[in-house]
Formats: structure tokens, sequence, C-alpha cells
């Protein structure tokens, strides 16, 4: 059984949820202590065997959970926040439940992805998950040059200590006036929501670096506009200026303003590559 948690505010908690939570012989918790306190501020029974279930154990304690099915225990999961298997721990479980022929139900919940999509302000009919971004900056650069001619809403999951070099390789992929959401803290006391380009969001954020969860909600790229002629070598350049600028390799960056523009790469390489006469 997977239980989607409070984000923040355990008035969130549903009545299927504590209920399913008191029922259950094992409970898988993403942090043993935030659930303990969880529990107890809902006033939840708790008669289960409460074990850790996190990104650095997954892998060992699946079978363990497996085997407790097996033994005829009703096994549920809970993270800290959200739903379970969403940029959190239940995937490997999930598909060994069902590999092992048990069924597996949810507890619907609480999500930030969906949270913060629909207080964002952007287009919701269409919208795609991009979890964390790589840590590594190189890499990183390389997803969102990858993501640059997306016209879905995009949404990102950001440690605090790294959002301000993700918004800067978001300007470089994207440009700075690509329209985007910081939803800090969502349902908490804190909560705040910021709207603007990605531009402005990077400088108020090199001033006032956000702390707690950070959800980053980006539109996707304009679709291109039939028969509106090729963009100009002067924009085509200047976009592949400011991606350098911003740290991008010279190939990402041709990938990422041909993606953007819906022109050849060749024709773009071509000016990446060429030397104006003074």
């Amino acid at each position: 059984m997977l239980i989607g948690a409070p984000l923040g505010n355990v008035a969130d908690a549903s009545p299927r949820m504590r209920e399913t939570l008191a029922a259950a012989d094992v409970i898988a918790a993403e942090d043993t202590r935030r659930f303990a306190r969880l529990a107890r501020d809902l006033g939840i029974p708790v008669t289960a065997r409460v074990v850790s279930y996190f990104e650095g154990n997954e892998v060992r304690r699946t079978p363990e959970l497996v085997a407790a099915l097996r033994g005829g225990a009703v096994v549920a999961v809970i993270t800290d926040g959200g739903m379970p298997g969403v940029s959190d721990p239940g995937y490997r479980l999930v598909r060994a439940a069902l590999d092992a022929g048990f069924p597996v139900t949810a507890v619907p919940g609480p999500s930030a992805v969906t949270t913060a999509l629909a207080v964002s302000g952007l287009p919701s009919d269409r919208f795609c998950f991009e979890g964390f971004l790589p840590r590594r900056a190189g890499e990183r650069r390389s997803r969102l040059a990858a993501l640059a001619a997306e016209q879905r809403t995009l949404v990102f999951f950001e440690a605090p200590h790294r959002v301000t070099d993700t918004l800067a390789d978001l300007v470089a992929a994207f440009g700075a006036d690509r329209p985007a959401a910081l939803c800090r803290e969502l349902t908490k006391v804190y909560e705040e929501v910021r709207r603007d380009g990605l531009g402005a969001l990077l400088e108020w954020a090199r001033t006032a670096p956000p702390r707690g969860e950070i959800t980053l909600v980006v539109a996707g790229a304009p679709a291109t506009t039939a028969g509106a002629g090729a963009p100009p070598d002067a924009d085509l350049r200047a976009a592949l200026d400011a991606r350098q600028a911003a740290g991008m390799s010279r190939r990402d960056a041709v990938a990422a303003v041909a993606r953007e523009y819906g022109v050849p790469k060749r024709r773009v390489y071509d000016l990446a590559v060429r030397v104006d006469p003074d």
C-alpha cells in the first residue's frame, strides 16, 4: 500500500491514510523519526513494525518487504511528503511486489508536482516531470539543452543549495524571459511562490537564497510559428553567446539554440565557429 503523505501541513492527511497506517503490519518509512512525529501529531495508534526505507537501503530492504508480503503482512510505504515512487523510494518495491504476484494499491494524497503546477499560473493541460536534475554541472546543462525545445510545462525538484546554479543553467538553456514559478515550502507556514521570468528569479535567488523544499515550474518552449521565416543570424548568435557565457559548452549551446529556434544544428554550429571580421 502506497501512502501519500502531507507535504508539510498535517491537516492534509486523509481519514483513509490514518486508517491504513493504523491497520498495517509493516510500515516502510523514508525517515522513521519523521514518521513517528507525523503519527504522533495525527494521533495514529501505530502497532506495526516500522522500518526505514530510503534511497540508501532501498535495494537491500526491498527483498525483506517482499518476504513480509509472502508471510501475509500488510505493508505500507510512506515518504517524508508526497507519493512514494515520485522522486522518492517506492518504485523498486512496487515492481518487486508486482513481479511476485502481489496487488499494489495506493492511498492518494498530496503531491508537490501537481500542487506547484496548479499554483504556478502556467499551462497545466500538458506537462512533464523531470524530478531532480543531475548534480554535476556538465550533466545538468546537457539535460537542459535536450529540454530546450520541449513545449510542455516542465516541473523540477531542486535542493536549496543548488537552486541558484540550476536557475543560471535554465537561463542559459531556455533564455532569461522564459516564464517560471519557484515554489518553496508548499503547504507550510512559510510557503512562498514567486512567478517571473527565469532571469528575474535568478537575480532574486542570488540576493536572497531561498530555503526549504523547492519545486520549479517552467513554461514550455513557444511553438514555432509556421511561415514566420527563419530567425536572423544575429538572434542565433546572441542566444549562443548567452548560453556559452553562462558556462554551457559549445556543443550543448548549439543543440539548445537549434532546438529552441527550430533551425538546423549545422547552421548554428557555423555561426558558433565563425570569426567575424573587425
